[in-house]
């Protein structure tokens, strides 16, 4: 990019950050966190070594990182407020009926044991155990583009049930053990009262193999694609339970379908697909209008490598193009995970707080 070209792309970059910033400058009663907030933005959209308090605070022109800090653990804003205002500056920009919410969770790597949540439990972002605390985050994505819209840090049981801890760490009170399933549900449950526009759910087996979520997401007529476990246990031919790996063994040649799930880095991500129509309890015709189905993806390289999606859709909105299109949308919350934290340090945080 020539030199005049970056000067303006800089330019309307600058321009439209503190448009962003005075659609939140409200939420901030004081003129310091109001300003320090624009500067804090700057910052972890800036080409910093990291973005901590240290170099934040020098990037703002700050001799030490106490007022980041201050903004962070101890300024008088609200920020479950802001969060619904970048919900909506999302759907203003973003907004489709087609557009896909995606659950994910990713971990942060911490020493010490004094971090809000922190304890040795897995973390898919390492793909092992390890001293971390986890996040989990909720995704729009539709074809304009993808971005968070809400947010939850899990808070493991044993923290829940130590006064000290939560009292160092400044947990409120009405925070309380919740699996991750019901930290989506209370997420999805804002989001379907602020009619944020949206056609499919999709997650992970964490969240597909909780049948209570699945429930909750019927009784909202929320079409959805969550993944399962190959063990998982769903209705096959009447009210009799069988396993989604006995089920898929089953299917003979013709029921597989090459399909592509969406374009990648290296094109078409081409995969066998197959989709079965599972047993539902219907009694009148406005139940019938919906449908129980398996949805299986196989790799093609290796054959024996499965996977399986629990559906709930319209019948009439049901073909497996759509759907392997729909569960292949999962990739855009890795990538934003990764930009989040390779480009705005969503993982070089420093602070202990709850809050912050």
């Amino acid at each position: 990019m020539e030199g005049k070209d970056m000067v303006e792309t800089i330019r309307q970059w600058t321009e439209e950050l503190e448009q962003l910033h005075s659609r939140i400058a409200p939420r901030f009663r004081r003129a310091e966190p109001r300003r320090r907030a624009l500067g804090y933005l700057k910052g972890l959209l800036a080409t910093v070594e990291r973005k901590n308090g240290w170099h934040l605070a020098e990037l703002i022109g700050e001799a030490t990182p106490d007022g980041v800090q201050r903004l962070l653990n101890a300024a008088d804003w609200k920020a479950d407020i802001v969060r619904d205002d970048l919900r909506q500056y999302v759907i203003e920009h973003l907004g489709s009926d087609d557009a896909v919410l995606i659950v994910d969770e990713t971990g942060f790597l911490k020493k010490g044991t004094r971090s809000a949540g922190v304890k040795r439990q897995y973390s898919g972002t390492v793909g092992r155990i390890e001293n971390c605390q986890i996040g989990v985050l909720l995704c729009y994505a539709s074809e304009r583009g993808s971005a968070f819209i809400d947010r939850t840090l899990y808070l493991p049981k044993e923290w829940a049930e130590d006064e000290e801890r939560r009292r160092e760490a400044a947990i409120p009170e009405e925070i309380s053990f919740a699996t991750k399933p019901q930290l989506v549900r209370d997420m999805l449950q804002r989001v379907f009262e602020a009619d944020v526009p949206c056609a499919w759910i999709v997650a992970d087996s964490i969240y597909g193999s909780d049948r209570r979520l699945r429930m909750y997401l019927e009784e909202q007529e929320q079409p959805f694609v969550l993944a399962v476990a190959s063990n998982e246990p769903l209705w096959w031919g009447g009210p009799s339970y069988r396993k989604a790996a006995e089920i898929a063994s089953e299917l003979d040649a013709s029921a597989w379908k090459r399909i592509s799930a969406g374009d990648g880095a290296k094109g078409p991500r081409l995969y066998d697909w197959a989709l079965v129509d599972l047993w539902r309890l219907q009694l009148t015709p406005e139940e019938r209008v919906w449908g129980h189905y398996l949805l299986v993806r196989r790799s093609i390289d290796d054959p024996t490598d499965l996977a399986y999606y629990v559906v709930f859709a319209r019948r009439s909105e049901v073909t497996l193009e759509r759907l392997a299109r729909v569960a292949g949308m999962r990739w855009h919350i890795e990538s934003c995970f990764e930009e989040a934290k390779g480009e705005c340090g969503l993982d070089e945080y420093e602070v202990r707080r709850w809050d912050a």
